[in-house]
């Protein structure tokens, strides 16, 4: 899973990565500081691989991965090229789902591009821009397909007519993701790679002073929440400030830090539940003497194709697998227990596979 975190400049995104990835970037206090995206791999936190890895006695425990990309600051005009802005939209569609940074916090030290904060201008300003970059796409990519209808190549109408949908949609400054779209539509619009057809996370970014604050209690955040809620969007709540102190203490410290204030997680932990959420992802289990390991696939898929996420010629040559759940072999205690006791079952390609299922497969190339 690919996140990209976007955001209007100084609203906190250099400073959030720097705390979820524990890499050093640029988070100065001027607009434009990320010229180039930043790129983090972050391991899943998933305390079930613990738990196998001490069952099995594991030599190494590999967690599912996140990859989050830092977007340097979009401003108006963006989608004009205005900053640096046609360079970073690029960079946009390369991703699976958006992590909108917004400012909630007010700080006289630290400038805001437009003179005060106010985190809806903020939202609708990014979201503008990105809208005007997909009507130039749609508009470009309409044009193309009328031409070709009109030469006799009825396989396009399909797409004329999804286009023309679109073009109004974007045209009255609407999302593509707000076109009630079905599966066959999906798979058309997908292949335009439009930005605004990204599900997004608007991740709040409050001040330290708050972070105990119930989130309903922070004005700037209720808005925020509101806003997702009737774009049905997800919305987290994080501190980055905290966030990047955290990660510079050790884990017991953080511990201690965390239960000083009352946190039970932290932001990233809010960022990959949420992302896991928003795009229907769950995670499968394999375990061993030589490696326990968690699997990233998306809810509904089927044991063949799960097998697949290993190697190829797991799902070519798959047969069967044997399936026990997470909670199952903990209260057995292992695998071969659980199975003494009926609870190992045996599925076929037919089975859809669910989150926490521990899994052997078998297979014949």
């Amino acid at each position: 899973m690919k996140l990209g975190v976007v955001g209007l400049p100084n609203v906190g995104k250099s400073t959030l990565f720097n705390a979820i990835t524990k890499n050093s970037i640029p988070s100065e206090n001027y607009p434009f500081c990320t010229i180039e995206p930043n790129v983090g791999i972050v391991a899943v936190p998933d305390a079930r691989l613990d738990v196998l890895g001490e069952m099995y006695n594991t030599k190494k425990i590999t967690p599912a991965i996140i990859e989050f990309v830092d977007i340097a600051g979009l401003v108006k005009g963006a989608s004009k090229g205005e900053g640096l802005g046609n360079k970073f939209l690029s960079h946009i569609r390369e991703v699976d789902a958006i992590v909108h940074v917004v400012r909630c916090f007010d700080n006289p030290n630290i400038t805001h591009v437009d003179g005060n904060v106010d985190p809806i201008r903020d939202i609708e300003e990014i979201n503008l821009e990105l809208i005007l970059a997909d009507l130039e796409t749609v508009t470009k990519r309409l044009e193309k397909a009328e031409k070709l209808y009109k030469t006799g190549n009825k396989e396009v109408l399909k797409e004329v007519e999804i286009l023309k949908q679109l073009h109004v949609l974007l045209e009255n400054e609407k999302p593509v993701r707000a076109y009630p779209a079905n599966e066959e539509e999906q798979e058309i619009i997908k292949s335009f790679f439009l930005i605004t057809s990204k599900p997004v996370i608007y991740c709040a970014n409050i001040s330290d002073d708050n972070i105990a604050t119930p989130e309903d209690e922070i004005d700037y955040v209720k808005n925020v929440k509101e806003f997702a809620k009737r774009e049905n969007a997800k919305h987290v709540v994080v501190c980055a400030k905290f966030e990047e102190e955290l990660c510079s203490l050790s884990d017991e410290e953080a511990e201690l830090f965390k239960a000083e204030l009352g946190l039970e997680e932290t932001g990233l932990n809010k960022l990959i539940v949420a992302g896991y959420d928003l795009l229907g992802l769950i995670s499968y289990l394999t375990a061993g003497e030589k490696e326990v390991r968690a699997w990233t696939i998306t809810k509904g898929t089927k044991a063949p194709k799960a097998a697949g996420k290993i190697h190829t010629d797991f799902e070519r040559g798959f047969i069967k697998a044997e399936v026990v759940s997470y909670a199952d072999i903990v209260e057995a205690g292992n695998f071969v227990k659980a199975k003494e006791k009926g609870k190992v079952r045996v599925e076929g390609k037919e089975y859809v596979v669910q989150d926490g299922d521990v899994m052997l497969f078998k297979f014949n190339v």
